[in-house]
């Protein structure tokens, strides 16, 4: 009994000293805790919430490339694989849409089963309760960040490239017997037959790949190869007729053999890249001799969006935030508050997608896009935590 006695009160004295020492240990040990409980919610809804609405969005876009599946037989794990390289850029633009919505909901739920009560009855303060927030929306934007800098243009690239490479082999399996064969939107091809041994009878193609000179290419027969990926047509005995604009004359060119690209390889290759594919370094700088003067300014802020989009993570975490922790408790909830955060979210977004509008063609309101990207957030954090850091500061003072 003696010992059992010694051991509880040597027990009871460690607890005082550290409570003594260390004031805030258990305090701090007991927000560590809340934190990972508010802070795992938060992350398991981000990641379910950003991929259920990427997927959608992925599965509505594809539907324009159903056509290559159904009318050219194009495999499923290459229409996968294709697709795919869009997801990147989905996640982007979704997952600051997606960070306010789960800090909203998630916090509001906390709020309805009175875990938020129970917290700030156990004295947690206003910057307390929103760390996990402030957490995950920071994680949203480093995620952001990353995928806008270096990803998104990769994986876009990607795409182009995999896209023209795709259409390019097609061109070899696509064309059919009898039937009139747009190849491309400058050239549609026709056969009369083919035989078991790939050879193509009775072709007749209309190519108007220039504008000036529109061709008609006839052919008793030609052979279809593909060089360096580029599908060609040898064609034998045949002849070339192209009508001259100014004279109105015939030409024609009868040949033996002669080739023919389908896929327009020489012009695809020096496509003009999009936006999407350029560095941020290179929209910011855009060449004069690949952008043209008139879409300088798109491009420029084009760049700005890559750099400020994260920041609106933080912003519109910060106005969920503020509609939940702000003002008292209510008995019976309410609909307000989150009603407001939603229209405004929605109204920043509108006005976002205006102010870039605007200043793609005015370079002068440029400064307008990282201005409205963080001023929300700042504002939010400043009403919801002002009060808090005013009382530390006055607390420190006195010390």
């Amino acid at each position: 009994m003696t010992n059992g006695t010694v051991a509880s009160g040597i027990s009871e004295v460690d607890k005082r000293t550290m409570t003594v020492r260390f004031p805030l240990l258990w305090p701090m040990r007991r927000l560590i805790t809340l934190d990972r409980y508010v802070l795992h919610q938060l992350l398991i809804a981000l990641v379910a919430t950003t991929g259920g609405l990427a997927a959608l969005i992925w599965l509505m876009q594809s539907l324009h490339f159903v056509s290559l599946v159904v009318d050219r037989g194009l495999s499923l794990r290459v229409f996968i694989s294709l697709t795919s390289l869009l997801v990147p850029s989905f996640v982007a633009v979704v997952m600051p849409i997606t960070t306010f919505a789960v800090c909203l909901f998630i916090y509001l739920r906390l709020a309805g089963d009175r875990e938020l009560t129970v917290m700030r009855a156990s004295g947690l303060s206003p910057l307390a309760l929103a760390r996990p927030g402030l957490i995950c929306a920071v994680l949203s934007a480093l995620t952001v960040f990353v995928l806008n800098m270096w990803i998104v243009p990769s994986s876009y690239h990607a795409f182009r490239q995999y896209e023209l490479q795709i259409r390019n082999k097609m061109a070899a399996f696509m064309l059919q017997e009898g039937v009139f064969t747009k190849v491309s939107d400058t050239m549609t091809v026709y056969i009369r037959s083919r035989d078991q041994n790939g050879i193509l009878w009775g072709i007749m193609v209309e190519d108007d790949r220039q504008p000036d000179s529109h061709a008609t290419i006839l052919a008793n027969h030609g052979n279809m190869i593909t060089v360096d990926d580029i599908p060609r047509v040898v064609l034998y005995d045949g002849s070339r007729q192209v009508i001259d604009r100014k004279t109105g004359r015939l030409n024609m060119l009868v040949f033996q053999q002669d080739t023919m690209d389908l896929a327009t390889a020489h012009q695809e290759s020096q496509r003009a890249r999009d936006s999407a594919e350029m560095s941020v370094s290179e929209l910011l700088s855009p060449d004069p001799d690949e952008v043209a003067a008139r879409d300088r300014g798109k491009f420029i802020v084009e760049g700005w969006r890559r750099l400020t989009s994260p920041l609106t993570c933080f912003s519109f975490a910060m106005v969920g935030l503020f509609a939940v922790l702000s003002g008292g408790f209510s008995r019976h909830g309410g609909i307000t508050r989150p009603l407001v955060a939603i229209l405004s979210v929605v109204g920043l977004l509108a006005l976002t997608l205006l102010v870039q509008n605007l200043a793609g063609r005015n370079v002068s309101l440029i400064p307008l896009i990282p201005l409205l990207a963080i001023l929300p957030g700042l504002v939010c954090s400043y009403l919801l935590f002002a009060p808090e850091i005013k009382i530390l500061l006055r607390l420190r003072q006195q010390a």
